[in-house]
């Protein structure tokens, strides 16, 4: 399994051998390391438990105090848990790193999408917004009618509306990885990523 956490760095491009630029997002990949190994003969399912940024032990609870000393590893700010079909070859407290990618392979890339709060439904949703004439007046940007007055007399659930926008959980598929510096912990992903700067990112191989 790969896998690993990191945090968002931000934007720039890259030029390839022919002049042509590819933009790339800057991660700041790992180091992670191994905090719980869950097994099917104990947990009912193989995973690994990955930790990543370390915490000033003051701001982390007794029990997690606790989970982290049985690890051998320092308190660590975020820590997020990744099935796999094998969890063979993996030791508690052990690192991962970018080294363990490799440029070409394709990952799977997941983090907290921009929060935008309370949007209308031409923001949220695309719709293009009523005609600017035939008398209509200040309803350019709403909605339009949303369900039948006699039937069914009701608006039916999942009815695209007004509401709060961003801040949930996105998957990108597929980006390719165009560069990797494993002195500063970085990887270079072709295109954007869910997610502000320092927003965390998980990363799992795809192909």
């Amino acid at each position: 399994m790969k896998a690993i956490l990191g945090k968002k760095i931000g934007m720039t491009r890259i030029f390839a051998e022919d002049g042509d630029h590819v933009p790339v997002t800057v991660v700041q990949a790992g180091p992670c390391f191994v905090s719980q190994i869950k097994t099917k003969e104990v947990d009912g399912y193989n995973a690994l438990q990955l930790g990543f940024l370390e915490q000033h032990e003051n701001r982390i609870t007794k029990p997690l105090k606790g989970h982290f000393a049985k690890a051998k590893v320092k308190p660590l700010r975020y820590l997020k848990e990744f099935r796999s079909d094998s969890v063979e070859g993996f030791e508690l407290g052990q690192q991962l790193t970018v080294a363990n990618f490799t440029v070409g392979e394709l990952v799977n890339v997941a983090g907290i999408s921009k929060g935008k709060g309370h949007a209308g439904v031409m923001k949220r949703h695309g719709f293009s917004g009523a005609q600017k004439t035939h008398g209509q007046k200040d309803r350019w940007r709403a909605p339009g009618s949303i369900g039948n007055a006699s039937d069914p007399s009701r608006v039916f659930p999942g009815k695209k509306m007004a509401g709060r926008m961003g801040n949930d959980r996105v998957l990108m598929k597929n980006l390719d990885i165009v560069k990797i510096d494993e002195e500063k912990n970085l990887l270079f992903l072709r295109g954007s990523v869910p997610g502000a700067k320092n927003g965390l990112l998980e990363i799992v191989f795809s192909r």
